[in-house]
């Protein structure tokens, strides 16, 4: 028989779970695509015009304000709950104060921002988007080696389409050619991943979305469905944003298909977010992205995830973009941790439903009393446990060298190498 505390656990996890099916933080910052349109009308020279529907999720304060009485207690599954409690809680209130600077003190607390410290307490993910940036922009085609190979968006969904379909069987949503409305080149739901039709793609593309949309945001929807007992594993709540997106990048990398050109975009999103906390404007982030892309489209879209819900003028972005590349960095610090410390058990446990690092803990424990249920699927490199300790050995141990001093001798090793073509 479940435990009073499991009862309590069960009845909260479905009440903060219903409280935040009205939160779908993406959907309510968008733009109605004249903003677009009346944006490139005018020669692309003045701030765009965007208007935000009020939004009221008394409703939502009330259901949490219901759930944090019923979480009183020292026990890690209560604390578990009431981090859920609070990130809701905190969603609603962003949304409430869309348009205004209050929306960036809450989008920091919520995704937080690229100068924050990573768990070193001196390294942040600013540090590696300079660092990313600086390296790869000095890296030209013949360093890079062969061309990218182009690929249509139909090529790639029915690309994507096959790879779905051996690696999520039954359970593959289906993939479609959407409109070119949708900012993103794809994006995924349990039900289907849609690819922008007039979206650019090489092949290397087709991998990363496959590792980053299927085999992370859209397995992980999948085993969060057989979560019966805490349907709170299901929400992808801003709580969970940071994990869910850090999982999904490292996904890229361990499948190999981190290439640089994506490598660069992430560290992109984080230096236009950090210039946007300095006080850059859209039109300074839109001629800062056009600089980079040469694509006039391109640069407005990622000028407007930077600016969107908060200040179109500077000095209060939405931060949701830095979380890729701060999420990737803990993502792989935990993984290591869990090789070093031999708990490579826990594992699949991030694969179970929409969840955040720190929630293992708790989650271990509800696991071992079955109110967890395991994942049914996970990315191949996640499956082949013996593949992620060795990578994780080996990396851990090139943390420990001193690079300088290699850099050093090499540096005067191939000083005497010719370039070659």
């Amino acid at each position: 028989m479940p435990s009073s505390l499991d009862d309590r656990l069960v009845h909260t996890s479905k009440l903060l779970s219903r409280a935040a099916k009205s939160l779908a933080v993406v959907r309510s910052l968008n733009w109605s695509a004249t903003v677009r349109e009346r944006f490139f009308s005018r020669g692309a020279a003045e701030l765009p015009r965007v208007t935000y529907r009020p939004a009221d999720h008394s409703s939502v304060h009330e259901a949490v304000a219901e759930a944090r009485r019923r979480l009183r207690g020292d026990q890690p599954e209560l604390a578990w709950l009431r981090r859920q409690a609070r990130a809701i809680d905190l969603t609603a209130s962003l949304l409430e104060s869309v348009g205004t600077r209050r929306f960036f003190k809450l989008s920091k607390e919520l995704y937080g921002v690229p100068s924050d410290p990573l768990l070193d307490g001196k390294s942040t993910s600013i540090d590696l988007a300079r660092r990313i940036d600086r390296t790869l922009s000095r890296l030209g085609a013949a360093d890079l080696g062969s061309e990218p190979e182009p690929r249509t968006a139909a090529q790639v969904a029915t690309s994507i389409r096959r790879a779905v379909e051996e690696l999520l069987g039954d359970d593959a949503p289906v993939v479609e050619l959407t409109s070119k409305k949708v900012g993103a080149k794809a994006s995924a739901s349990t039900a289907r991943i849609r690819v922008r039709r007039d979206a650019k793609f090489e092949k290397q593309d087709i991998q990363q979305l496959v590792m980053h949309e299927a085999m992370v945001h859209v397995a992980t929807s999948i085993n969060a469905k057989r979560q019966k007992q805490l349907p709170i594993l299901r929400v992808k709540h801003a709580g969970v944003t940071r994990t869910q997106e850090g999982l999904a990048v490292f996904s890229e990398l361990m499948s190999g298909s981190l290439g640089p050109a994506r490598l660069r975009e992430l560290a992109t999103r984080a230096l236009a977010i950090q210039a946007s906390i300095d006080g850059a404007d859209f039109m300074e982030l839109y001629r800062f992205h056009l600089e980079r892309t040469g694509d006039p489209g391109r640069a407005f879209e990622a000028s407007r995830r930077i600016v969107r819900g908060g200040l179109l003028t500077g000095g209060a972005p939405f931060t949701k973009d830095g979380v890729y590349l701060d999420g990737m960095v803990r993502v792989h610090n935990f993984m290591s941790a869990l090789v070093s410390l031999r708990r490579a058990d826990l594992l699949p446990l991030l694969f179970c439903g929409k969840l955040d690092l720190e929630d293992i803990p708790a989650l271990a424990l509800l696991r071992e009393r079955g109110l967890v249920a395991p994942p049914v699927h996970m990315p191949p490199w996640a499956q082949d446990r013996r593949f992620i300790v060795s990578y994780l050995t080996y990396s851990g141990f090139l943390n420990r060298i001193q690079m300088a001093r290699v850099r050093e001798h090499y540096a005067e090793v191939l000083r005497r190498c010719p370039k070659l073509r």
